[in-house]
């Protein structure tokens, strides 16, 4: 789902640059009314937790991997701002330590992933969660948030000038539409999980010693020191599609990342160096979403 750098024209990439700073922008502001003290350091757990979840693919056909993208679970359980901003510290850290997205696709992948595909997941919550049909809500807001973001990556390539013939378009949607039932599945079972451990965590701070609170900081440092041995080494989505159309090749990178492919240089054991990397990353992205927390807390405030 990550788009590099290379498969993008100027046009494209250098528009969706410009146009993603004021879109995050203004959920920013949003999220000045979605976080307070109290609950900042939810945005510092669930920024780890769908990170690791991220670097878990599981086979969806056809040679082809997936993975969460998390867009939705972030938007239900902390509001469609701070979701976004949480998703814009994943994608930014991503991309310039992990190599993992390109720098200057980061516009593009800030615009599917952060922006639309929050907006997307947030919106069937928003009016079916205080309804008998919440669940439904929140597995049509996670299976439209994929199915928006990778038809903005699609759009994207084919302004770009990559052609893809009918057939292969059509494999990778349905491969597609596979990740967003998964995707679907997945955040109705981990929100559902949360609401019964602790029914109060939407909308209320959650003390830090909770079930809930330990079980998803535990489940991130598990996903992300060992999860990688039971992931799919298949392509993703976007990464098979470039196989089959001929532009895998020029994938570039334009700074090399100092845990790029999710490597902790200097370790001898390939287990270990993974490992390292994965908990990195964890840490990495906790301490950024607690970061950007307060800011924005002290912004309200003031």
């Amino acid at each position: 789902m990550h788009i590099p750098d290379g498969f993008l024209s100027t046009p494209v990439w250098a528009a969706l640059d410009a146009v993603s700073i004021p879109a995050i922008g203004l959920l920013a502001n949003r999220a000045r009314a979605e976080i307070d003290e109290a609950r900042i350091p939810l945005l510092g757990v669930m920024g780890a937790f769908v990170f690791a979840a991220q670097m878990i693919n599981f086979p969806v056909g056809l040679g082809t991997s997936g993975h969460l993208v998390g867009g939705a679970l972030l938007a239900c359980l902390l509001g469609p701002g701070a979701a976004a901003l949480v998703m814009t510290a994943i994608l930014a850290i991503q991309a310039l330590v992990f190599q993992d997205g390109g720098i200057l696709a980061l516009g593009a992948n800030l615009m599917n992933m952060a922006v639309a595909g929050v907006i997307a997941g947030y919106l069937p919550y928003h009016w079916l969660g205080k309804t008998r049909y919440r669940r439904a809500g929140i597995f049509a807001g996670a299976f439209l948030s994929l199915l928006v973001s990778a038809s903005l990556a699609l759009t994207e390539l084919l302004l770009s000038g990559v052609r893809m013939p009918g057939p292969v378009l059509g494999v990778s949607a349905g491969l597609f539409v596979v990740s967003a039932l998964l995707e679907g599945a997945i955040t109705v079972s981990v929100v559902s999980a949360i609401e019964r451990l602790h029914p109060s965590w939407i909308g209320n701070p959650v003390p830090l010693r909770s079930t809930a609170f330990v079980l998803l900081g535990v489940g991130a440092v598990l996903l992300g020191g060992i999860g990688f041995v039971f992931a799919s080494q298949s392509p993703d989505g976007l990464q098979s599609l470039a196989e089959r159309v001929g532009i895998a090749g020029q994938a570039n990178a334009i700074v090399a990342g100092p845990l790029a492919d999710y490597q902790m240089h200097g370790l001898a054991s390939p287990v270990l160096r993974r490992a390292a990397a994965g908990l990195a990353g964890v840490l990495g992205i906790w301490i950024a979403c607690l970061a950007l927390g307060r800011m924005i807390s002290r912004r309200r405030a003031a």
